[in-house]
């Protein structure tokens, strides 16, 4: 369930560049991962230039915004690449040369001895891998490798190939690092393809069954029903002991903290080490063997928290809808600083123009997060406004907070 984006970067076959700098590494030094080959599709698409050959195209759905592509048909089957109509920057991937694909064999990245290549024959599409001219290459004279077929030409130039048993996609990585490069694999030794001989057929790692969704019968029909149950899931809030969730009870100071500091403890990369026991009140309202004592501690410590000029906390009070989103302001900054990525929150949306925040003190804090992955959002999200002053309730807490998480993916 923990998860931070992950370093994605070109490469070439003998050249890596990471975090600004070119290294020269061997072909043979990259590793590979599994990927869900249900997240990508492999098309014969129109080619460029003077001669127009058909060139291979790879499409990843990245995000469930928007489709990436569309299928229709079979023997052959006609993909609508939709990506083509609008800014899919972050939403889906597009290979479509040496520098986003290349082939390996059991033995290895063989990038630089076969080329992946599209070719017409026989009223449908091939996808080969062509052995490479240079002198160096020992392969250099031999037959090329089948790697798929289409079945056929559609109508509109954009055909689906299928690869041959045997043959699947994974994606490059380098010392633990994941890369963009995609690799059309076989676990056979490539003397083995090269010689006519049966691949191996590996079958991608199943996935684990999709854990039962959390239902709470009082949430049924609530609009945050499927972000209450992705926050139960990640662990920082829980429903009660008969069953319900109380999606519209109000959410105290401290009962805030706790699910902040759960759930940002809950990703990779950032451990929070909570004492096990607090030997002096954070605050003068805040006993240290209270429950919450060393979480609100720790959040005051780190800037994600303030108490009152009195120096109290209040920590049974009800926090209202915009002292929330200041809370996960700083927590999204404590987030990215401690990550090493600054601490602006660069918008991923547009921002939304409330109709209830302009002269608010948090107008600012609410309409920068409406901005960062929507976590600022109308009450149950329908009109325009935001009610800064109202208490905010269990079940945008628990969006809110998991729009934060999901943010950094």
């Amino acid at each position: 369930m923990k998860s931070l984006r992950l370093a994605i970067a070109a490469a070439t076959v003998a050249t890596l560049t990471i975090f600004g700098a070119t290294t020269r590494v061997d072909a043979q030094s990259f590793d590979s991962i599994e990927v869900d080959q249900e997240d990508f599709v492999l098309v014969a698409a129109p080619g460029g230039g003077l001669l127009g050959r058909p060139q291979l195209m790879i499409i990843e759905q990245r995000t469930d915004e928007r489709l990436c592509w569309s299928e229709s048909g079979s023997q052959p089957t006609e993909i609508d690449p939709l990506l083509l109509n609008f800014d899919f920057s972050g939403i889906c991937g597009r290979s479509t040369d040496s520098n986003g694909y290349s082939i390996r064999a059991g033995d290895g990245d063989v990038g630089s001895r076969f080329n992946l290549e599209i070719r017409e024959e026989n009223g449908e599409f091939t996808l080969i891998g062509r052995p490479s001219s240079f002198p160096t290459n020992p392969y250099r004279n031999s037959s090329p490798i089948n790697l798929g077929r289409t079945f056929g030409q559609a109508s509109n130039g954009f055909t689906k190939v299928f690869l041959n048993p045997g043959w699947r996609l994974t994606r490059r990585s380098l010392d633990g690092r994941v890369l963009g490069h995609l690799y059309l694999t076989n676990d056979a030794p490539l003397a083995t393809l090269v010689e006519g001989g049966e691949p191996v057929v590996t079958e991608p790692p199943t996935t684990p069954d999709e854990p039962t969704p959390v239902t709470f019968r009082d949430v049924t029909n609530d609009v945050y029903a499927t972000e209450i149950g992705r926050a139960v899931e990640i662990g920082f809030i829980a429903g009660f002991q008969d069953g319900t969730f109380r999606p519209r009870t109000a959410v105290t100071r401290e009962q805030l903290v706790s699910m902040v500091i759960e759930a940002l403890d809950a990703q990779d990369n950032i451990s929070i080490a909570l004492p096990s026991q607090v030997t002096s009140s954070p605050f003068t309202d805040v006993a240290r063997d209270r429950w919450s004592a060393a979480k609100i501690q720790f959040a005051s410590q780190s800037g994600i928290v303030s108490g009152y000029p009195e120096g109290d906390f209040r920590p049974a009070q009800e926090v209202t809808r915009a002292e929330m989103m200041a809370v996960l302001r700083r927590a999204a900054e404590y987030r990215k600083r401690v990550l090493g990525e600054g601490t602006a929150l660069t918008p991923t949306q547009a921002v939304f123009n409330f109709s209830d925040t302009q002269g608010h003190w948090a107008g600012d804090v609410i309409s920068s997060l409406s901005a960062y992955c929507g976590i600022a959002s109308p009450v149950n999200e329908s009109g325009t406004a935001f009610a800064p002053n109202t208490d905010a309730l269990r079940n945008y807490a628990a969006t809110a907070v998991v729009r934060l998480v999901d943010c950094s993916n």
